[in-house]
């Protein structure tokens, strides 16, 4: 059995299981909001900055920035013209743009688990960060999903990284590899509607969720 490819498909549901162990202890359920409001910009900066720093070049960076001025410059502009039911629709739309750039990483995780251990040099080290870190983004996405679409579409959403996990293992990086710059920035823009839909819908999902309680 292949271990890292294993754990880095299973750990995003021990995210959700830590969730649902949180919400069940309701002095402690305000923890993991805590945890998604201060883990998600070190996520992103975990995943971007080192990008940028091997690339040199500030691209990444400034694409985080445009996807998050994107989400909310279109928000306010809808909010302007009097279409409230559209622009809370931007933050459905970003939340997909995210599960798309999210899987597109999981697909280029599944590649790069797929190298040889023997032969790449930090692999074991590597594959645990893999598996460390989407415990928090397998969290994140039920958080964002399960308030506004119920536990199915949620289950369905954190399903997406042991799936594109699988197909980018099984792919070994023969096709994406040469799209992997454009993927680069397509997930940095995207983690930039991530900070917008996590600090702005999401706090007014989890708001709205315990004065209803």
């Amino acid at each position: 059995m292949h271990w890292p490819l294993i754990l880095g498909a299973a750990s995003p549901a021990a995210g959700v299981l830590l969730y649902a162990w949180f919400h069940e202890r309701p002095r402690l359920a305000r923890a993991v909001d805590i945890s998604v409001y201060v883990g998600v910009p070190l996520l992103v900066a975990w995943q971007v900055l080192p990008r940028a720093w091997d690339q040199g070049s500030p691209l990444p960076v400034v694409a985080v920035l445009l996807g998050l001025a994107a989400v909310t410059g279109t928000e306010r502009g809808l909010h302007r013209l009097a279409a409230h039911k559209f622009a809370a629709r931007t933050d459905d739309a970003a939340i997909v743009a995210t599960l798309l750039g999210i899987g597109l990483h999981a697909l280029l995780e599944g590649t790069t688990l797929a190298a040889d251990p023997a032969t790449t040099p930090g692999y074991n080290a590597l594959a645990a960060n893999v598996a460390i870190h989407r415990i928090l983004v397998g969290l994140v996405i039920w958080w964002l999903v399960r308030p506004r679409h119920g536990p199915v579409l949620a289950a369905l959403a954190v399903a997406t990284i042991p799936v594109a996990t699988l197909v980018g293992f099984l792919a070994a990086g023969d096709v994406v590899d040469g799209a992997r710059p454009g993927v680069v920035l397509y997930h940095s823009f995207v983690a930039g509607t991530l900070l917008h839909v996590v600090f702005h819908q999401g706090r007014r999902d989890h708001d709205h969720c315990r004065r209803s309680a």
